[in-house]
């Protein structure tokens, strides 16, 4: 089956780009940009190379080219000092700054919907509470790999991976990373199963006409 490339697709291929380029362009330390933009370096290559035999839903690219901008504010900035949320934790007298909670939650919420949509096509599962709980065990499993990564870059370079960790003095920053992560997961499938079903249903059938 054939696919063409939609007005969608290009669109989101051309912010998410043009985001890359701006993150890279004097970003708090080089090695926290490349350790943050990392997961869009390799993801983005790899929709491109598979795009023609497995295209996702647009609601699933849509949700991908959000979270790689996530990142790359996160790169750009570091999760510690981004703008926005120091401008909230100081005005709302926040205890820290809160960019790593919202990415964490995005680490749950987006992937959510990709490994639902892999899931569907590609198994024999079918909506219902057992595809409910194995797309949250896929998304706590790639919250507890992204924090075991972290703990081998921290003890691999030591000082320079403070930015990268992000835990702002909390001893129990990574139990509440995957935490957030299993909220956003559920949360992305009760909001978004639906919706994410027609659009499936609509690809779907679009595919085989090709």
């Amino acid at each position: 089956m054939k696919s063409t490339v939609t007005p969608l697709q290009t669109s989101l291929l051309v912010i998410t780009l043009a985001v890359l380029i701006w993150s890279s362009i004097r970003p708090h330390d080089y090695f926290t940009w490349l350790l943050e933009v990392l997961p869009v370096l390799i993801a983005v290559p790899l929709l491109l190379a598979t795009r023609s035999r497995f295209t996702f839903t647009p609601l699933a690219y849509t949700l991908i080219a959000l979270h790689c901008v996530i990142l790359m504010l996160g790169g750009h900035y570091t999760y510690a000092e981004m703008p926005l949320f120091n401008w909230l934790r100081d005005t709302f007298e926040l205890a820290r700054n809160h960019y790593d909670r919202l990415g964490h939650f995005a680490q749950g919420f987006v992937p959510a919907i990709v490994a639902r949509e892999i899931l569907l096509r590609t198994t024999p599962l079918q909506p219902g509470k057992l595809l409910f709980f194995l797309v949250v065990s896929v998304c706590l499993a790639i919250s507890a790999a992204y924090e075991l990564v972290e703990w081998g870059v921290a003890i691999g370079s030591g000082d320079d991976a403070v930015a990268f960790l992000a835990t702002q003095g909390d001893v129990w920053d990574t139990q509440k990373d995957m935490a957030l992560a299993l909220i956003g997961s559920i949360v992305a499938q009760l909001l978004l199963s639906r919706w994410h079903d027609r659009q499936l249903q609509s690809l779907l059938t679009r595919l085989q006409k090709a």
